[in-house]
């Protein structure tokens, strides 16, 4: 599978974007007006939702700017998520990261947030690494200014598949390579033990799982956007 130039071609409006989606979220004082930071998050169903949970307000980004509020720090959030995607596997609408990424991330954005893939298991393990390579540097390129987090896929089990754990290792390698922050789920057990958190197809979040979610990613944000200020 060749790399597709996405920042170059038109965005296919099936895709899940929110647009602002934190921007009516304030966490200032009464009378100081707050400045929001701008972020772009990109991913896969487990930030677009499913049927199992996690639509709308229940999602883990419309909570996670919820909880960043109350410590203070208003959010200007694009979301662009798409059920099946990944950094190289086309999603339910055809949209890869890459796409996903040229939709959402604006050139005054502080942050960007990637989440996912287990999507990617079909995708060829030799050309994987260069896919993920490129939507980082894309990101870069669209947003010189902003910081990169990088969250691998978690896996509901202690024990995920080695296709999973190839992914998870080469996102760190790629995130390393280009100076982003990289966050392990699966090293931290994320949903490991929590049945009650993924849904009957043993799969995607619940609502209680996306509140969980933004419990643990929030923190993560939140330190991206005031450290160093």
């Amino acid at each position: 599978m060749g790399l597709r130039r996405a920042a170059f071609r038109a965005a296919a409006a099936t895709t899940i974007v929110v647009a602002g989606a934190g921007s009516a979220v304030s966490g200032a004082p009464s009378g100081h007006a707050a400045v929001a930071a701008h972020i772009a998050v990109i991913g896969d169903s487990y930030t677009a939702g499913s049927s199992e949970g996690g639509n709308g307000p229940r999602s883990w980004t419309a909570q996670a700017w919820k909880l960043l509020a109350r410590r203070g720090v208003d959010v200007k959030a694009d979301v662009a998520a798409e059920g099946g995607a990944g950094y190289g596997q086309p999603g339910d609408h055809g949209s890869i990261f890459q796409d996903l990424t040229a939709r959402a991330v604006h050139r005054d954005d502080q942050l960007v947030v990637f989440f996912g893939s287990r999507n990617d298991q079909p995708v060829n393990p030799k050309q994987f690494p260069e896919m993920a390579a490129y939507t980082f540097h894309l990101a870069h390129f669209a947003a010189p200014d902003a910081k990169v987090l990088v969250i691998g896929p978690p896996w509901p089990s202690a024990t995920p598949p080695p296709a999973v754990m190839a992914i998870r290792d080469n996102l760190r390698t790629q995130a390393g390579a280009m100076g982003a922050t990289f966050v392990d789920p699966i090293a931290e057990n994320w949903f490991v033990g929590r049945p009650d958190l993924i849904g009957h197809d043993g799969v995607h979040p619940t609502d209680a799982g996306h509140l969980y979610l933004a419990e643990k990613i929030a923190p993560l944000i939140y330190s991206q956007l005031t450290t160093g200020i």
